[in-house]
C-alpha cells in the first residue's frame, strides 16, 4: 500500500498461491494451465498446421464477421473514456499516492512505452500500409477509388486512424487500472486486481485465473508472432542489403540472436536492460526519421504533416462508424482485424506501461500515453508513409505497382532515396532491437502474472519466458512454415473477442476505483 491510499480490505497476499520449482516462483494454476495450453498449441499447430490455421483462422473469421460492432464501439468508448478521465476531479490522483515520484526520467518513460507498444508495428507497415489502401491491394477505405489524390489522402488517414488514439487508448485503459489498483490500492500487479470493485474476493479465484490465463496466452502468442514475423522482415531486408538468402535458416539465426539478447536484457531487469534498449532504440529510430525527412520530404514535410493531421481528423469519424459500410472488404480485413489486435496485445502492453508509470498523476498519464506516441505516429507516418505514396503516386521505383512483399515495403522506399545502404542497414538494426525490446519487456509482464502479482520474478523465470517465446516462433516457423505462424496470429486474434469484454469491465471498475479514491482524499 502506497502513502496517501487505503487499500482495500483483502487478506489476499501477493504469492500465497506460488510453488517454489527449480528456482522459479509459480503461481498455481496459473503457469502450469498456461505452460500446459501453450505446449499442447504448438504440437497440433506442427503436427497438423493447415488445420490448425483453417480452425483458428475459423474463429477469427467468425469473431470479425459478427462482432465488428463490438470491436469498433468498445474502441471508441476506450477514447471517450480516457479523455473524460482528463478532465474529471480524479485526474488530480497520482498513482502511487500523493508522495509518489516517477522511477524514470520523462524521455526514458516515453522510450520505453513507446518501444513496447508500437515500434516494430511501425517499421513493418509505415510503408506497406499507406500504399496498400492507394493502390486497391486489399480493399479501400470507405470504397474510395484507388490511385486517385482522394485515395491517397484517405490513405494516410486511414493508417493514422490505425495507429492513432483508438490503439494507444485501448492500451492506457489497461495501464492505468492496473497501475492504479497495483501501486493505490496495494493490490497484485497482474490483470485479475482491476476487478476487485466488481468481483471482491472472487478475483483471486477461478474467476482471476481465467483473466490471467487469457492475458498469458494472448501476450505470448502475440510475441511469439511478431518474433517469427520480424524475422522474416530482417530476413528479407539483408536479402535486399547484403544478398544474404531470405530462408528458413537465416530467419531461424535471426531469431535466436534477438532470444539470446532479450534473455541478457530481461535478467538486467528494466532499469539496465529494458530503458538502455529502448533509449538506444529512440536514437537509432531518430536518425532514421531525420535521413527520410530530409532526403525524402525535405522543407516540405511540415505542409505533410499538416495534411496527415488534417486527413487523420477528416477520416475519424467515418472510419469510426460500423453501421452501413460498403467496405466490407477493407473494414473487415483492416480495421476490424487492428482492433481485435490491439486488445490481445494490450494485457502485455498495458502491464508493462502500468510497472513504468508511477508517479504520474491519471490526468499527465493519459495525456501522455493518448497524444505524445500520436504525434510521434503522425511524424512517423508523414515521413515514411507520405514518402512511400508519392513514390507510388509519380511511378518512382517498385512501390509504383503497390505491395508485392509487405516486408520489403520500407526496403524499397529506402532504395530511392540517396544513402539507401545506410538507410537500410539502419532500418534493419532498428528492427531487430524493436524485437528485443518488445520480447523482453514481455516477457517481464508474463514473470509477473505467472508469479501471482511480484513484480521482481526469479531470475530463471525470466529466462524460461523469455526462452520460450523464441522457441515457439523458432519452432513454429521451421516445421509449419508461414502457415504455423498465421495460426498462431490467428489465435492472439480469436483471444481479441473475450478480452473486448474484459476491458469493457476494466473501464467500470477503474471509475469506481478511482471515484472511490477521491471520496476518501475529500475525506
Amino acid at each position: 500500500m502506497s502513502n496517501g491510499s487505503i487499500a482495500y480490505e483483502t487478506d489476499y497476499e501477493v504469492g500465497q498461491d506460488n510453488l517454489m520449482l527449480f528456482g522459479m516462483d509459480l503461481h498455481n494454476p496459473v503457469f502450469f494451465i498456461s505452460a500446459t495450453l501453450i505446449l499442447v498449441f504448438v504440437i497440433s499447430t506442427l503436427l497438423f498446421p493447415s488445420e490448425a490455421k483453417a480452425l483458428l483462422d475459423g474463429a477469427k473469421g467468425w469473431s470479425i464477421e459478427h462482432f465488428d460492432w463490438l470491436f469498433i464501439w468498445s474502441a471508441n468508448l476506450f477514447v471517450v473514456f480516457c479523455i473524460t478521465l482528463v478532465f474529471l476531479p480524479v485526474g488530480k490522483i497520482r498513482i502511487g499516492g500523493e508522495g509518489a515520484i516517477p522511477e524514470f526520467s520523462t524521455i526514458s518513460w516515453f522510450a520505453m512505452l513507446f518501444a513496447a507498444g508500437m515500434g516494430i508495428g511501425l517499421m513493418f507497415w509505415s510503408v506497406a500500409e499507406p500504399v496498400a489502401y492507394y493502390t486497391d491491394w486489399y480493399g479501400t477505405p470507405l470504397n474510395i477509388p484507388p490511385n486517385t489524390p482522394e485515395a491517397a489522402r484517405a490513405a494516410i488517414g486511414a493508417t493514422m486512424f490505425h495507429w492513432g488514439l483508438h490503439p494507444w487508448a485501448i492500451y492506457a485503459v489497461v495501464a492505468l487500472s492496473l497501475a492504479f489498483f497495483a501501486f493505490n490500492k496495494g493490490m497484485p500487479l497482474t490483470i485479475r486486481s482491476a476487478f476487485y470493485p466488481i468481483f471482491g474476493e472472487a478475483c483471486w479465484g477461478w474467476v482471476g485465473h481465467i483473466i490471467d490465463l487469457l492475458a498469458v496466452l494472448a501476450t505470448i502468442f502475440g510475441l511469439a508472432t511478431s518474433l517469427g514475423l520480424g524475422a522474416q522482415q530482417a530476413a528479407g531486408g539483408l536479402q535486399h542489403l547484403f544478398g544474404i538468402p531470405n530462408e528458413i535458416n537465416t530467419q531461424i539465426a535471426i531469431i535466436v540472436g534477438v532470444t539470446s539478447v532479450a534473455v541478457f536484457s530481461v535478467v538486467r531487469g528494466i532499469d539496465s536492460g529494458v530503458k538502455l534498449l529502448s533509449n538506444i532504440n529512440m536514437v537509432f529510430a531518430a536518425c532514421l526519421l531525420v535521413f527520410v525527412l530530409i532526403l525524402g520530404q525535405g522543407f516540405g514535410f511540415f505542409t505533410s504533416l499538416g495534411q496527415t493531421a488534417s486527413a487523420y481528423i477528416q477520416n475519424l469519424l467515418p472510419l469510426s462508424n460500423s453501421f452501413g459500410r460498403e467496405d466490407d472488404v477493407w473494414f473487415h480485413g483492416w480495421t476490424v482485424f487492428y482492433w481485435a489486435w490491439w486488445i490481445s496485445w494490450s494485457p502485455f502492453v498495458g502491464m508493462f506501461i502500468a510497472r513504468i508509470s508511477k508517479g504520474r498523476t491519471v490526468r499527465q498519464f493519459i495525456i501522455a500515453v493518448l497524444l505524445v506516441p500520436t504525434v510521434v505516429t503522425a511524424i512517423w507516418m508523414t515521413a515514411f508513409g507520405g514518402t512511400g505514396l508519392d513514390q507510388a503516386m509519380n511511378g518512382v521505383g517498385q512501390l509504383t505497382n503497390g505491395i508485392s512483399d509487405v516486408s520489403l515495403a520500407m526496403f524499397h522506399m529506402l532504395e530511392n532515396l540517396p544513402l539507401s545502404s545506410i538507410t537500410s542497414f539502419l532500418g534493419i538494426a532498428l528492427v531487430l532491437i524493436f524485437f528485443v525490446t518488445s520480447s523482453d519487456s514481455g516477457s517481464l509482464v508474463i514473470d509477473s502474472i505467472t508469479a501471482g502479482g511480484k513484480v521482481d520474478a526469479p531470475v530463471p523465470q525470466r529466462i524460461f519466458w523469455a526462452t520460450l517465446e523464441g522457441v515457439i516462433a523458432g519452432t513454429l516457423l521451421y516445421g509449419g512454415g508461414a502457415e504455423a505462424l498465421k495460426a498462431l496470429q490467428a489465435g492472439a486474434i480469436s483471444v481479441g473477442l473475450p478480452f473486448t469484454v474484459v476491458l469493457l469491465l476494466m473501464c467500470f471498475s477503474l471509475y469506481k476505483g478511482l471515484s472511490e479514491e477521491r471520496r476518501s482524499a475529500l475525506g
